[in-house]
């Protein structure tokens, strides 16, 4: 592989980026859908690869078919293959960069019932599957017990999460989980569309919902919430374009998190991991989880030495929006049709019991947790939690256009609480060794107790009771 082979993957990624605008701008369905253009864009490029027009050129033409490996030479797929585990972990250093981050204290107080209810619903996505895997999908179908774990990765972690995972999977012995979580990820973010704009309108006619008929909803700016802050400092400096400067903390970020994985598989290595028979658990955690660490300690670091406003929150933005972008593309780009056909049976019952289950939760949970507002606020955590944090903003956006809920500032902070464990933090990235060392019956048992007591604390300690 040379520098060239790299220069034709960007290029031809580049022109795929632009064709998924373009379908997302120009096909009525694409857009009433709300699907992101990256989405559209690794589709058309998994249609155009060796799975989709190369499958079909084999068919027609036969094996040495010119379009037998489809439209993009072996090398670009090559290279799009490794790139999804590489930006997860830029994704993941921006989460809290930029933010001004409250006292834990003034976070609890803003997030409280929505820290409970996402932690609920979470941890009901591994009872649900390992559930399944120990009843169901291994004993019937010979899958690994693993795949009890793909609900979670691929709804509440979505694509970045469960691209980031292919090494973890494939070290494990379960290769083909990356692509059913990816595949998983893909089924999350339509279903949550589709079944979050059933409910907006449902709650509308039902009376349980508040719109102005008036108020447009401008989905180009769902995730740009609240960030309109002072000029930052770093980002009027002349000496060195602003861009390079946040990529440089970014890259702080990074580092900081590798030096952490590094000292936690240090530590395993003298003490529990130390003889022949020890179990290895930090070397099969990846890197984007710590480097999400990294980020937040990069930022209390600034914000201690009174720099809390020297990164511009809009450019950490952008920044992370086109790495999830290219990743979003390449992971899809690169996604294995055969192994979702392989187990077709197990994929489609997963996908169904997290849909239930993320239902239940908006439905039946949401209105005894939430002391007010429970439908915005319920969807919120429905959308996170079936198809990753986007669709989550985007719900929000459609049922409080104006926020007038506070619902979009109780779903930040709710994310300082959340996302460094699960939706794609530590435990999401442990899920796998766990069941792998351990077996999933004790990983559900644990997961169990963590979801009922979730569940105990949201119902008595919030509620609608507790309203006045």
């Amino acid at each position: 592989m040379n520098l060239d082979q790299l220069f034709v993957a960007m290029v031809l990624l580049g022109l795929l980026m632009l064709a998924g605008k373009w379908l997302r701008v120009n096909v009525a369905v694409f857009g009433r859908l709300f699907l992101p253009s990256a989405i559209l864009g690794g589709a058309l490029a998994l249609l155009l690869g060796p799975q989709g027009l190369g499958t079909l050129a084999e068919l027609v033409l036969g094996d040495e078919a010119a379009l037998a490996g489809g439209l993009f030479p072996e090398s670009t797929l090559e290279i799009w293959s490794g790139l999804p585990g590489l930006l997860i972990s830029v994704v993941f250093a921006g989460l809290f960069l930029g933010k001004i981050i409250p006292s834990p204290r003034a976070i609890w107080r803003r997030a409280g019932p929505m820290v409970a209810h996402g932690q609920t619903l979470a941890w009901g996505q591994y009872v649900v599957g390992l559930t399944l895997a120990l009843l169901l999908l291994t004993p019937l179908f010979g899958i690994s017990p693993m795949s009890g774990a793909l609900i979670e990765i691929g709804f509440e972690g979505g694509h970045g999460t469960a691209a980031g995972l292919a090494d973890t999977f494939r070290e494990l012995g379960f290769e083909n989980g990356a692509d059913l979580a990816l595949a998983l990820a893909t089924v999350g973010v339509v279903a949550g569309v589709l079944l979050g704009t059933a409910l907006v309108n449902w709650g509308v006619r039902t009376g349980r919902l508040k719109i102005d008929a008036s108020e447009e909803l401008d989905t180009e700016r769902m995730a740009e919430h609240d960030e309109r802050e002072k000029a930052p400092r770093l980002a009027n400096t002349r000496s060195i374009d602003p861009l390079s400067v946040h990529l440089g903390f970014f890259a702080l970020a990074i580092a900081i998190g590798w030096l952490i994985l590094q000292g936690l598989i240090w530590v395993e290595s003298v003490t529990w991991n130390a003889g022949d028979d020890g179990v290895a658990l930090m070397v099969h955690i990846p890197l984007f989880p710590l480097a999400m660490i990294g980020g937040v300690l990069v930022q209390v670091a600034l914000m201690r030495l009174g720099h809390a406003r020297a990164l511009d929150r809009r450019l950490i933005n952008r920044i992370s929006g086109a790495a999830l972008d290219v990743l979003i593309v390449t992971a899809l780009a690169t996604l294995s049709l055969q192994a979702v056909g392989a187990y077709i049976g197990p994929f489609l019952i997963l996908a169904a019991a997290g849909i239930a289950w993320n239902l239940f939760g908006f439905l039946v949970l949401a209105p005894r947790i939430f002391p007010r507002d429970w439908f915005p606020m319920g969807l919120a955590n429905f959308g996170q939690g079936i198809g990753m944090t986007v669709i989550g903003l985007l719900l929000v956006r459609m049922a409080d256009p104006d926020n007038r809920t506070g619902t979009m500032e109780s779903f930040g902070y709710k994310q300082l609480l959340f996302e460094p464990v699960v939706g794609g933090g530590l435990f999401t990235a442990l899920s796998l060794p766990l069941i792998f060392h351990f077996g999933a019956l004790p990983v559900l048992i644990g997961c169990t107790v963590l979801m009922l007591g979730w569940l105990a604390f949201g119902l008595l300690a919030f509620g609608p009771e507790r309203k006045h």
